[in-house]
């Protein structure tokens, strides 16, 4: 393998856990320790990568990662979360699904739902459920972010205050330990808690990639949320504090049929 198809994949794993270590990376490529050292050096010139002890993690950015490789990272998990978390919303409610791929497999899990009315500011979210003949479907305006269909900005809160929704289920870039939900956009940030208080229960997806990542904007606190859904064990610190808060959390597994 050439160190450019190498750092690359090096990126993709990175991406995938959080954080790679330079003992497991020699053994998956069956190189040397000293090897994959000098590929992480080389990442963290660029920017790519933030070195530790023993390896490396994703840097502190203020930017995310770009709507294709979130699709694909960690698909089977989100469509696993997304199932569950379709189990938990109702025929004949109304509900909000936000900016997300997460949000976007939720939005799959729900083709069978029966007479719900579903608002999003994605509009990957209202192409999927076009399939859905029992789903009507009300895009929010506002300001188009070509990148990923989302869309944000004072128009958009203005036009969410409009309704009052059953059931908000929304995604998140990044969660902190202390519950913090956290993400890269300041206008997608005012959207997301405008979503929040417009709706009388609140879910939150996000696959077990977000305890590892950071971001800067705070979108509010899982003590605010009714239900979490995700496909690993929280943080003992953050589990702690879900219970405390009662916020209800389910781990699903990813790799169940």
């Amino acid at each position: 393998m050439s160190q450019a198809a190498r750092l690359r994949d090096i990126q993709i794993i990175a991406r995938r856990d959080g954080r790679v270590s330079v003992e497991a990376l020699a053994a998956h490529f069956n190189v040397t320790l000293q090897t994959i050292r000098r590929d992480l050096g080389d990442l963290a010139e660029q920017g790519k990568l933030q070195r530790i002890h023993g390896g490396a993690i994703l840097p502190s950015t203020v930017a995310n990662i770009g709507y294709q490789d979130r699709r694909d990272l960690n698909d089977a998990a989100k469509a696993a979360i997304a199932q569950r978390c379709a189990r938990d919303i109702p025929n004949g409610c109304s509900l909000f699904l936000n900016i997300g791929t997460t949000t976007e497999a939720v939005a799959r899990a729900l083709l069978a739902h029966r007479d719900i009315m579903v608002l999003t500011n994605n509009l990957n979210v209202a192409n999927i459920l076009v399939d859905n003949p029992n789903c009507e479907i009300i895009v929010v305006g506002g300001l188009l972010r070509r990148v990923d269909g989302g869309l944000v900005g004072t128009v958009t809160m203005q036009a969410i205050q409009q309704f009052k929704f059953d059931l908000a289920v929304i995604s998140c870039s990044a969660l902190d330990e202390d519950g913090d939900m956290l993400d890269y956009d300041i206008q997608e940030v005012g959207v997301s808690q405008t979503i929040l208080k417009q709706a009388r229960r609140s879910f939150l997806v996000a696959d077990q990639s977000k305890f590892r990542r950071r971001a800067p904007a705070c979108i509010g606190s899982l003590s605010n949320m009714d239900s979490f859904y995700t496909d690993a064990p929280l943080p003992e610190k953050l589990a702690r504090s879900c219970e405390g808060w009662g916020t209800a959390v389910s781990i699903v597994d990813a790799g169940a049929p």
